[in-house]
């Protein structure tokens, strides 16, 4: 029986894939447990997190907020666009939103780099153990993110459109909670 027929409950109801939407929830459970954690562990050491965010640079994370939401905003047109049958624009602002990913990557690893410059790295204090595991495990979800974008650009039914972008847009969802958390909220 094909995904479309099966009964999947609530699920049937959402654009896409429902087995994306089972992975989408885990994802957003498994973010929201680490969201937890950093701020449970900022509140429990202040001057910690206090000095530690002093030392981010809120111009790039916030640069990389407009890039992912510019991308995701990019991937919802590319959705519609498939819906009239342009092809062709689908495939350009499916492009155009991995570009943007890519970008985001690239602005990520500056700001790494910067930190390791400056002789800051995993194990230098809780702040910046929680921050690079926070940040890096977004950072995989983009790279994911970007693969799957570039696969439903190839293989762009609708449905795979609606799926690879529901994805896309977790991962920039979890970047607007992920930057004022870390960057912005003392």
């Amino acid at each position: 029986m094909a995904a479309a027929q099966e009964d999947w409950g609530a699920l049937s109801d959402l654009p896409g894939h429902p087995m994306m939407w089972v992975l989408i929830l885990t994802e957003v459970v498994t973010f929201g447990l680490l969201f937890v954690t950093f701020a449970v562990t900022g509140a429990i050491h202040p001057d910690v997190f206090a000095a530690g965010q002093a030392q981010l640079d809120p111009d790039l994370g916030g640069l990389n907020t407009l890039v992912l939401i510019t991308s995701g905003w990019l991937a919802a047109l590319a959705v519609d666009a498939r819906t009239t049958g342009r092809r062709g624009t689908t495939r350009m602002l499916l492009a155009g939103s991995a570009t943007l990913g890519c970008i985001f990557v690239i602005i990520k690893f500056a700001e790494y780099a910067a930190k390791a410059s400056a002789g800051i790295g995993l194990e230098t204090d809780t702040f910046f153990t929680l921050y690079f595991l926070l940040t890096g495990f977004h950072l995989l979800h983009v790279v994911l993110g970007i693969v799957i974008l570039a696969a439903v650009g190839l293989y762009d039914s609708l449905e795979n459109l609606k799926t690879g972008t529901a994805f896309w847009h977790m991962v920039d969802l979890v970047w607007v909670v992920m930057y004022p958390l870390i960057y912005l909220v003392g």
